[in-house]
């Protein structure tokens, strides 16, 4: 007998009333030979038996004893599971099934005590798609896999061909590209989430005959069900066909892929609607795809009927459906309804408590734990773009070309996915945005409480031009600096560990120490005798767990540490290519530019006579601190090496041919605080290089040394006291310049050599750097742009007055002793109240590869902070920013102001 879920509901249904009136009649006909009446249901309804069973005997309590004796004693009601629900062929009225291939398990019975007559045993039957089974655990693993792999793969499909107006699952057996990529969905489905949580259970065997069973009928040409009637009770569905899967998944600490996401989000939008239609609010109205959320109901007339009560429009492009879970008291779907339109975050709260809820997802066995929530957040996400108008077609598109975040396509693990980054923390670590740039999502405007996650999120995903950096790439051999040691070893590090250092280890005795024995010493010192508290302590540890290096660190093992590094250096140059290249992406740093001194031997001969071919991740800035600091030997000795006179003339076409080499960014511009220029062989062509006023000033010192050594690259200098009548500035770097179009970099406020015993460790900061060499240089060379820095806290102000009055003049990062999330934030704080969007909020400084991991990392999170408190000002004034307009602010801050005032020709 077909008795469907209604007609199971009590014991007073039509068809349970039938079916006594039948057993009565069949009482009195009965002949004492020890069989058994075996009452099959052949509707797919959980423990069928068992509740016709208790049904029948509620009702035997009002029929005399012998019809209670007889349906104890001489019926039973065997517990089914059924597979053969076809549509109707098309004009026949509903009389004439489709032609669908048989399924391997049509009928399972559940037949413990062998009532069954004989023939249902014998082998011919699995031929009809008829299969017994003796115990409960085979019934129940037949039922979950059916759930989870047909009625699963049917839900996950249905509300994307329904929300694509694409009417049946016939779809599927058509050669389109749409189909394809919905087979492809359909597979990564089952191949990563279904069968990983149902191997374990049910065996391989079973599981994907199951599969090949349920797809050879999903994608025959005549087994067209209806995509609209399938999406019914969608909401419960959830929980019956992907809750078991995916509870298992994350109990089991297996991925959740963005398959599972895709499949999960599709049902909730088709359960967001535009308005309620009637019956009280039972029966919501949504919208398809490709079809403005503002549609009304039209053209009745023209509406088909998919299931009782409810029909859709595919010309006028609505839907009704019923929402019977509720969270909070209304429905999931009214809450959905009041939220549309708004970012991933404002669907969070829906969305867990939907999932939670045993009449929704019911995964509240797994609510607790970490990877429930990033799934949540995922889901939102996905939520979030199809409301808004991103189409279940384009998703899929995306997905299946492997687009942005999908890396892996439909296997890509769902934490990508995740928007929201709160709370925000004390690092922020880059991630591909999950939002592109042409998804509808970009023109929503961003509520005030928003605002906090969306600036978060477009600050982790901003791609970073890192406009000043001392690295070089792995082709320069040993200048490239990479690895613990390096890390260690790194001045700031240098100057901490002096701080505490033992009386008899001395900087002499320091420095003649190999490598590996001063990050003993300095690793020893500041994270085992010490907690690393300090900004770079921290960001070499931060380094370490980005590399995946946490247990390393957890237990302090300095020489696992350097093990993990040996896995890259052991391999030469391809392993430091390799790491460069994982540096960068991690990071999120597009690229960065180096400091390139050609008046360096060591580096020149990277350069020349052959071009050391290295990655665009790197990009050359020439250095020409020589030109400023008046070091005629260093100046005499490059021009006549390369065959050049020594005058004016020769020192620009020395300069020239330089940036024919190395192509440039710019010219960087660094000197001495206390530079004077030796009387040589080019003395006569410049003045004496004293600003004589400049050194009447505070802080200034009456003696001026003689610089005699070339500039050495790893000391932290800047122009201050520059002579701005030299002739070396005004005839030979600006003239080439402005021929060339080339800025100048200016890092001014370091004091090298405070403590020289300490080396580069040992430099120092002006208190009050003279900035107004730097309006003068703007003032004088219109035509030439100027990047600067400033590495005093004291300047920052007038550095922000200053580019508020040069059209020339770019202030960019927070340099050296400035590079703290205190500093930092303060610094950027102003330049965002002065300055707006127009300058770049960090740069790196890095002398080691690997710092750009902390060193970004610390910086977004600080920066991040301080554009939540700003939009957040903006937004109480009734100003409402979208999504684009904050990824566009975000974008210039990192990289783009810069990129644009280098497009800059004047």
């Amino acid at each position: 007998m077909g008795v469907t879920e209604a007609g199971l509901a009590s014991a007073n249904t039509p068809a349970m009333k039938s079916l006594m009136d039948l057993l009565k009649v069949l009482a009195t006909k009965r002949r004492d030979a020890g069989n058994k009446i075996c009452i099959i249901d052949m509707d797919n309804v959980p423990n069928n038996g068992d509740t016709i069973r208790s049904h029948l005997l509620n009702a035997a309590k009002r029929e005399d004893d012998s019809i209670r004796l007889f349906i104890e004693n001489f019926t039973v009601c065997l517990n089914t599971m059924v597979d053969r629900i076809t549509s109707a062929r098309p004009g026949s009225d509903g009389m004439v099934p489709r032609g669908e291939p048989l399924p391997a398990k049509a009928l399972v019975i559940l037949d413990p005590d062998g009532d069954l007559p004989a023939a249902f045993r014998d082998s011919s039957m699995a031929t009809c798609g008829v299969i017994v089974r003796s115990t409960k655990q085979q019934l129940d693993a037949d039922v979950a896999l059916k759930l989870r792999i047909a009625n699963g793969t049917h839900t996950a499909v249905a509300h994307a061909l329904a929300l694509q107006k694409l009417l049946l699952t016939d779809h599927l057996a058509s050669p389109s590209a749409n189909n394809l990529w919905m087979e492809s969905y359909l597979e990564s489905l089952v191949q990563h989430q279904i069968f990983a949580a149902a191997i374990p259970l049910f065996g391989e065997e079973e599981t994907e005959a199951a599969w090949k069973d349920w797809k050879g009928r999903l994608i025959h040409p005549h087994f067209g069900l209806s995509s609209f009637f399938i999406t019914q009770n969608g909401a419960a569905k959830a929980g019956i066909r992907w809750g078991p899967t995916i509870v298992e998944l994350i109990s089991n600490d297996k991925p959740i892929t963005v398959a599972m996401v895709f499949a999960y989000s599709a049902l909730v939008r088709w359960l967001t609607p535009k308005h309620e239609s009637k019956n009280n609010g039972e029966v919501f109205i949504g919208w398809l795809d490709s079809t403005s959320p503002s549609v009304g109901v039209e053209e009745e007339d023209k509406a088909v009927s998919y299931a009782d009560g409810l029909r859709y429009n595919l010309g006028a492009g609505w839907y009704e459906f019923k929402c019977a879970c509720e969270v909070r008291g209304k429905p999931v779907s009214t809450w959905l309804q009041e939220i549309a339109g708004s970012q991933p975050t404002a669907y969070c709260d829906v969305i867990r408590e939907y999932m939670v809820t045993s009449s929704g997802g019911d995964l509240h066995d797994v609510a607790s734990m970490p990877a429930f929530d990033t799934f949540v957040y995922a889901v939102a996400t996905v939520v979030a773009r199809m409301v808004v108008g991103d189409s279940t077609w384009q998703l899929m598109q995306e997905i299946q070309n492997r687009e942005g975040i999908y890396v892996d396509g439909f296997e890509t693990n769902c934490v990508a996915l995740v928007d929201a980054h709160l709370p925000l923390r004390c690092t922020l670590q880059y991630k591909t945005t999950p939002i592109p740039s042409d998804s509808c999502l970009m023109d929503a405007v961003v509520s005030r409480e928003a605002i906090a996650s969306v600036v978060c999120s477009e600050v982790a995903s901003a791609e970073v031009v890192d406009l000043h950096t001392h690295l070089l790439p792995p082709t320069h051999g040993a200048l490239c600096l990479w690895g613990i040691d390096e890390l260690l070893t790194y001045h700031y590090l240098v100057a901490e560990y002096f701080m505490t250092s033992p009386a008899e280890v001395s900087p002499e005795k320091f420095y003649s120490m190999d490598k590996q024995s001063q990050a003993d010493l300095i690793w020893n010192a500041l994270f085992i005798d010490r907690s690393p508290v300090s900004e770079a302590c921290r960001g070499v540890l931060t380094t370490l767990i980005a590399l995946g290096m946490q247990e390393c660190v957890q237990s302090r093992d300095l020489e696992a540490i350097r093990r993990c590094y040996a896995s890259y250096r052991d391999r030469g140059l391809e392993g430091a290519e390799e790491f460069s290249e994982r540096i960068y992406k991690t990071s999120g740093v597009r690229y960065a530019i180096m400091t390139n001194i050609p008046f360096d031997m060591n580096e020149a001969t990277y350069w020349k006579p052959n071009r050391a071919n290295y990655s665009k991740r790197y990009r050359s800035a020439l250095r020409v601190d020589p030109l400023l600091s008046g070091d005629y030997k260093t100046i005499e000795a490059s021009l006549a090496a390369s065959g050049y006179p020594l005058t004016l003339e020769g020192a620009k076409e020395y300069l020239r041919e330089w940036c024919d080499v190395m192509n440039p960014e710019y010219m960087m511009a660094s000197t001495p605080h206390d530079f004077v220029f030796e009387e040589g062989t080019l003395a006569g062509f410049v003045n004496d290089g004293v600003n004589k006023e400049a050194m009447k000033l505070p802080g200034a010192f009456a003696d001026v040394s003689v610089a005699t050594a070339a500039c050495d690259p790893q000391q932290e200098d800047s122009p201050t006291l520059i002579d701005e009548n030299s002739d070396f500035l005004s005839k030979v770097l600006m003239q080439v310049c402005e021929e060339r179009d080339l800025p100048v970099a200016l890092k001014i406020g370091a004091h090298r050599g405070v403590n020289s015993t300490l080396r580069s460790a040992g430099d120092g900061v002006v208190a009050f750097a003279d900035a107004g060499v730097l309006a003068r240089l703007c003032a004088r060379f219109p035509k030439v742009r100027f990047l600067a820095t400033f590495l005093s806290r004291n300047n920052q102000h007038e550095a922000c007055v200053l580019a508020s009055k040069f059209r020339n003049l770019h202030i960019y990062g927070c340099w050296w002793s400035c590079n703290n999330p205190s500093i930092i934030r303060e610094i950027t704080q102003m330049r965002v109240e002065m300055l707006g969007t127009a300058f770049t909020a960090q740069h790196s400084d890095a002398r080691v590869l690997d710092q750009l991991l902390y060193k970004w990392s610390h910086s977004r999170a600080v920066i991040a902070s301080v554009l939540r408190e700003e939009y957040s000002k903006l937004s109480e004034t009734g100003w409402r920013a979208t999504r684009a307009e904050i990824r566009r602010d975000v974008d210039r801050l990192f990289g783009r102001s810069y990129e644009e005032f280098m497009a800059k020709s004047f």
